[in-house]
């Protein structure tokens, strides 16, 4: 593993299920465990499964300029944002391409949390803090165990009073075995799921007692990788993975708009005056590409970076693979042209271990009414 600076508390637990912690975003971050990832894949989408995330970044801003801070940095309207509520954002460069995403929850009058991978997220907060009225602290104490799946409800609801009314995109402060936690209904897999953020003394009890209480309802530990499996059927991308900083153009810097990545729904409407809000807005209907869906004519999945083609020309290329064992389908998220991003374009995949013929699907593959994680009661 190369040298992280960060540190899961989880780590030893990680290391018995057979982890070598790979590193991602500076932490050691269990990839991979001792056993197939489909049957994780399969408890998540059925039982539930308990997942690791704490190398997500945790970042407070903490003072009546902290809404300002995020308001322009980007792209959802904090107004509308009250104490208990999250929502899922972009944030752009001046060119008005996406650097990085993120989950803003709003704790308080003056407080919030913004949680996001391995993008600019970080410093975009730091430079717009300077001489303002914010405090800004970086949380690698604050650790996040993902809960997810149809029974993880049933699971919480035996220990947490009120959960089954909390509404998606919500969040309540509360207390699990004891311990004082913020769960969130929130999550990466398409199923109704919970983000559980416990201090990290905290993690390791939490997670032994999930995973003791809950084994006979069919929860199980899951590796990190299986997300790539879950994300593909529920159109969630990945940054950078999904970027063209992975997959660049010839003769062009890294970035791409929101239009291309179809994530410009995150633009609250009406809203101007947050960082490449012009820059956005002049480039729609200049796609270079189109984020879609492929499913593919295969008895297994493809490999990362295995290229698409149609009629004999290179028109795309698969940027994560998946294969599902419940419904038999190999399925990829796609950066492909914008002709071909169209419901039953017949297309083919071409890969070191793969040839086969596919068609341009769209996303999302799995609950596309998205009536899984938004389910009340």
């Amino acid at each position: 593993m190369p040298l992280s600076w960060r540190h899961s508390t989880l780590a030893d637990r990680h290391r018995a299920l057979g982890s070598k912690l790979e590193d991602w975003s500076g932490m050691g971050t269990a990839w991979t465990y001792d056993k197939d990832m489909s049957d994780e894949h399969v408890a998540v989408r059925t039982k539930a499964g308990l997942m690791d995330v704490s190398g997500l970044k945790k970042i407070h801003l903490i003072g009546p300029h902290a809404i300002a801070i995020l308001e322009y940095i980007t792209t959802r309207d904090m107004t509308k944002i009250y104490p208990g509520r999250s929502v899922y954002a972009c944030i752009l460069n001046d060119k008005g391409l996406f650097t990085d995403d993120c989950i803003v929850y709003r704790t308080g009058p003056n407080s919030w949390m913004l949680v996001h991978g391995s993008g600019t997220a970080h410093e975009e907060v730091v430079k717009q803090a300077v001489g303002r009225n914010v405090a800004v602290l970086f949380d690698d104490d604050l650790h996040d165990l993902s809960l997810q799946g149809p029974v993880a409800v049933d699971f919480l609801a035996k220990h947490v009073p009120g959960i089954r009314d909390l509404k998606y995109f919500h969040h309540m402060q509360t207390t699990l075995f004891g311990r004082p936690v913020m769960i969130s209904r929130t999550g990466y897999t398409g199923e109704r799921g919970y983000e559980i953020f416990c201090k990290g003394e905290d993690a390791p009890v939490i997670w032994d007692t999930i995973l003791a209480d809950g084994k006979e309802m069919g929860i199980m530990p899951v590796c990190f990788s299986v997300l790539d499996m879950l994300r593909v059927e529920s159109y969630l991308l990945f940054y950078p993975y999904d970027n063209s900083q992975m997959y660049p153009f010839a003769n062009e810097g890294p970035g791409d708009s929101l239009w291309e990545l179809g994530l410009d729904f995150t633009v609250s409407p009406g809203k101007v005056g947050f960082r490449g809000a012009e820059e956005h807005a002049r480039l729609k209907g200049k796609e270079r590409f189109k984020i879609f869906g492929l499913l593919i004519e295969a008895d297994g999945p493809a490999d990362l970076g295995d290229e698409v083609f149609a009629d004999g020309k290179k028109v795309g290329v698969i940027t994560c693979p998946s294969y599902s064992k419940l419904t038999k389908r190999s399925m990829a998220i796609m950066r492909v042209d914008v002709a071909h991003a169209k419901q039953g374009a017949p297309l083919e995949v071409r890969g070191k271990s793969l040839k086969a013929k596919a068609i341009a699907h769209t996303i999302t593959f799995d609950d596309p009414e998205k009536k899984k994680r938004t389910a009340i009661g």
